[in-house]
């Protein structure tokens, strides 16, 4: 398999109807062939500035055009996120993402994000963010400061993308991609699946991504959560094995990447989870929260990944030099201790 960026919609929907044994056994060959074998990168993901975003992209709960549960924040300091940031690491991230619900970022707060920036990549941390659209005079900020990715999804197909979002058009997105390009930082960017599009709609939207000029270094694949207040609370379930069967279209059109299972997995069970790894997803987002969705704790992931022989890259040693292994075992303890998981969720914008 090579690397393309000359596929057609077609093509790809005659590779998501391959009987699944099929599609599973080819995405798995060309996940073996371009990345590391049993290996999961873990991220953290947070909310630096929660709520009121102007958008009304309709899968959101922190657009101001609905009335949901999620409250009203400013940004957050640069100590809090700092701090946060370190008990990520700690936790056995090697990525941390900064969340901010805008249209774009103010010139006045661009300081205060390219403090959070240096911060973070003091500590040895892979930085990500996603703030909106953005310049190519703050891509260029952004990238000079040392941020490593910036996540723009472009969410669905062209087709589709009017159903479900009217403030920002898809070239603005496709804009501001090439302006991260341009910067030199690297692209995250993918979609959400189970918004009511089509098979046909799923297909378009990989087949933008890898049609880039150069495919997106990360592809996060979310499934829809629906949240209560937004237009989408009411949306159809995905099913299971349409989108492990989207997982393993992701590899193999974009063999280099790396696939990121992302929005949607508490309401995965473990086996799902599994299958999507078996297809090609090499990367979670780790902690309870995904901005302001739930998540699957930590002590959870890490028990399924040593159920499934997976060990989580590190960038570097935990602090009390626990070797991986040893806290797995550590973590399968405690996990098997724990009466209950409710206590451990937390507002990740706090």
């Amino acid at each position: 398999m090579e690397v393309r960026h000359n596929w057609t919609v077609a093509e790809v929907q005659t590779l998501m109807d391959k009987p699944f044994m099929d599609l599973i056994f080819e995405a798995q060959l060309v996940h073996r062939k371009y990345q590391q074998a049993n290996h999961v990168q873990v991220s953290t993901l947070l909310s630096i500035k929660t709520g009121a975003c102007p958008e009304d992209c309709k899968y959101c709960p922190q657009s101001a055009h609905y009335r949901t549960d999620v409250d009203r924040e400013r940004l957050m300091e640069v100590e809090s996120v700092l701090d946060a940031a370190k008990k990520a690491k700690n936790s056995g991230s090697t990525r941390f993402c900064m969340g901010a619900a805008w249209k774009n970022p103010k010139e006045r707060d661009m300081p205060y994000l390219l403090d959070m920036i240096k911060g973070v990549k003091e500590m040895g941390l892979e930085t990500c963010m996603t703030l909106g659209m953005i310049t190519a005079e703050q891509a260029g900020e952004l990238s000079e400061a040392g941020l490593d990715y910036y996540n723009h999804n472009l969410d669905t197909s062209p087709e589709f993308y009017g159903n479900i979002i009217t403030t920002r058009t898809y070239q603005d997105r496709l804009d501001t991609l090439s302006h991260v390009r341009d910067a030199g930082m690297k692209i995250c960017s993918g979609g959400i699946i189970g918004m009511g599009e089509s098979a046909s709609d799923r297909a378009g939207l990989f087949v933008e991504l890898a049609n880039l000029p150069q495919h997106p270094e990360s592809v996060p694949v979310n499934m829809l959560v629906k949240v209560k207040g937004t237009p989408l609370e009411d949306a159809e379930d995905v099913d299971p094995f349409d989108f492990i069967r989207l997982i393993a279209v992701a590899r193999i059109m974009m063999p280099e990447s790396a696939v990121r299972l992302s929005a949607g997995r508490e309401s995965m069970n473990e086996q799902m989870q599994a299958l999507c790894f078996m297809a090609g997803a090499n990367s979670v987002f780790y902690g309870c929260k995904l901005l302001t969705t739930p998540n699957p704790d930590e002590d959870t992931d890490m028990q399924l990944f040593k159920k499934l022989g997976v060990n989580s890259e590190q960038v570097a040693q935990k602090p009390d030099q626990i070797q991986e292994h040893e806290l797995l075992d550590r973590v399968a303890e405690r996990v098997a201790a724990r009466p209950n998981k409710d206590d451990l969720f937390y507002e990740a914008s706090v």
